[in-house]
């Protein structure tokens, strides 16, 4: 496994790796239940990391004193002890090796305890095919969304509001039982206010997607300290042979406020269902957004990811995908762009254990500020029994100014002999022979750069599966790249 770095003024770095670092997992965590008052009196001693400690009394102080339902509050009562056992993340460590917190390690976070009074600014108009849910600074808000058009035995909706005995139980079957999670995992684990569940039945379609849309108000001035948090929690759960699409929107009012949108979007899917999830992400250029994405799939299942990130001063998706069953499809689709002195950061990480799995993984990246970093860390591991598995990852990125910067690293573990496996990483400026091929045609250069740049992350925007999605997207990228020309590097 390599790590390789590269900036525009053709610097290339290999850093051999000659024993790869294993994962470091989490404690074991204790059956014992332990309720959230229990952080406080545990002695302070026992921890080393004070940063930690205050974020968890923060944390605690802003959950509502109102009972918490039995997932809820097992949920939180194991991201406490996995919280308070963890560090602040450092460049030390290899998964952070290229990403610098320190942003928001140093930033006042004040964890929202509230909605906003008003929800006057809600984007009801919104030129879309289908109603939203809402959440607003973390708390799902009353929707738009008509329930009543949803398909027999589906429900979509708050944990709090859950009536339905046995879609309770099949949430806390499966809610948290996950043990690769880091810090900001268990942040969100500790200091989600609700739990918003997607529940499919066995063998129901549901035609048109549940869409997510998250807006962050509270917010600090730009260059202040001030750095609201909130911790926005999804869980999915799609039983035998059901299907749904999910698209999930992050944005924020207009301006440049300084936030912290901390979010986990948590999924299984069982045997032979499947899910089209669609991310787009669009925060403003001095916020932290970090998401994780959970996805545990049984055989016969699929599970389509495309994503487009554009926002955020610190951005990091975090996708772990694990096939637990054969004959799974999992296929993953990312667009990165910088426009301004941000971080856009994908680490995934997908295993497969099962007989003829089929992974296919493509990220683009464009880094358009000399300021501007792209991170790549992706991981396809495809374990002893994963025989005649069918693995590709392919990373390409496009720096169109000196200073410019990405980091990707690339890496497929293989135990298994019966398989077809590739990966690859391009990294570049435009080429010459295709600005060529446009003046050769009497088109002018500024064109023609205009017209690669869009097409080159277009080749993942066309892979959204909603049209109206689509359209939002392309219109987003091609207003920030039009800035990229007219404002300063």
């Amino acid at each position: 496994m390599a790590a390789l770095a590269f900036t525009h003024q053709n610097l290339l770095q290999f850093t051999p790796i000659l024993t790869p670092p294993k994962p470091k997992l989490k404690p074991k965590r204790t059956k014992t239940k332990l309720s959230i008052q229990t952080i406080t009196a545990v002695p302070q001693a026992s921890f080393t990391d004070q940063y930690v400690l205050q974020l968890a009394d923060a944390l605690e102080d802003s959950l509502p004193s109102s009972p918490s339902s039995l997932p809820l509050q097992k949920l939180r009562d194991n991201s406490s002890v996995t919280l308070l056992s963890t560090e602040w993340p450092s460049r030390k460590e290899e998964s952070f090796r290229f990403t610098d917190t320190s942003f928001i390690k140093n930033s006042d976070k004040k964890p929202i305890s509230h909605p906003p009074k008003s929800l006057t600014f809600l984007d009801v108009s919104r030129d879309t095919q289908f109603k939203s849910f809402d959440f607003v600074d973390g708390f799902l808000v009353d929707s738009s969304f008509d329930s009543s058009k949803l398909p027999d035995g589906v429900y979509v909706g708050s944990l709090l509001k859950l009536s339905s005995e046995g879609i309770l139980n099949r949430v806390c079957e499966f809610l948290g039982d996950f043990e690769w999670g880091d810090l900001f995992w268990s942040v969100n684990g500790l200091g989600a206010p609700d739990l918003m569940v997607v529940y499919v039945p066995e063998g129901c379609r549901v035609e048109n997607p549940i869409y997510l849309k998250y807006t962050s108000v509270e917010g600090g001035d730009e260059g202040s300290k001030k750095m609201p948090l909130s911790n926005p929690r999804v869980f999915v759960l799609v039983e035998k042979g059901g299907e749904v699409g999910i698209v999930e929107e992050f944005a924020g009012k207009e301006g440049s406020e300084c936030y912290w949108t901390n979010s986990v979007l948590e999924m299984v899917i069982r045997e032979g269902g499947k899910v089209r999830h669609s991310y787009v992400q669009k925060q403003s250029l001095s916020a932290a957004h970090i998401k994780w994405t959970s996805v545990r799939q049984e055989s016969t299942s699929t599970y389509e990811l495309v994503e487009v990130s554009t926002g955020g001063k610190l951005s990091r998706h975090n996708v772990h995908v694990q096939q637990l069953g054969s004959d799974t499809v999992t296929e993953l689709t990312t667009f990165h762009l910088c426009v301004g002195d941000q971080t856009q950061d994908l680490h995934s990480r997908i295993v497969l254990d099962h007989p003829r799995g089929y992974s296919q993984q493509l990220h683009k990246c464009i880094v358009a500020h000399s300021s501007g970093q792209a991170v790549f860390d992706g991981n396809v591991k495809v374990n002893r029994y994963a025989q005649q598995t069918d693995a590709g990852q392919l990373t390409r990125s496009l720096l169109l100014e000196p200073r410019a910067t990405v980091n990707v690293k690339p890496n497929l573990q293989i135990m298994a002999d019966d398989v077809k496996c590739s990966h690859g990483a391009a990294i570049s400026d435009l080429e010459d022979s295709q600005l060529f091929y446009f003046q050769a045609r009497g088109i002018d250069l500024e064109t023609a750069r205009k017209a690669l740049v869009v097409s080159f992350g277009a080749e993942v925007i066309d892979r959204l599966p909603y049209s109206f999605v689509q359209k939002q997207v392309k219109d987003h990228v091609k207003e920030l790249l039009e800035s990229t020309r007219k404002g300063p590097s």
